[in-house]
């Protein structure tokens, strides 16, 4: 018994993409290439998702004191007023 149901998908400009890989041999079916995309979207969100995990305990493990939000959210103010004035003048 077939564990997946068939769906359909608009594809737009990838359709010529998934019609050149089958048509190279490289893939049997459109939807050998779909499930093989799928499994590459898999790896790089995985692989996003540790870079994001790393990043976060790299933080947790900073023994310099935390920064008061009131302090970064200034300077992000400030950032950014100092942005808009550079783009009023045209730089």
């Amino acid at each position: 018994m077939r564990s997946s149901k068939p769906i359909t998908v608009s594809l737009g400009k990838q359709q010529a993409g998934i019609e050149t890989r089958v048509a190279s041999g490289a893939y049997e079916s459109a939807s050998e290439v779909v499930r093989a995309a799928l499994r590459a979207l898999d790896r790089e969100e995985a692989a996003l998702d540790e870079v994001l995990r790393a990043k976060v305990q790299e933080a947790i493990d900073d023994p310099r004191p935390s920064i008061p939000a009131e302090d970064v959210f200034g300077e992000m103010r400030a950032f950014h007023a100092d942005r808009v004035k550079a783009s009023k003048r045209g730089a």
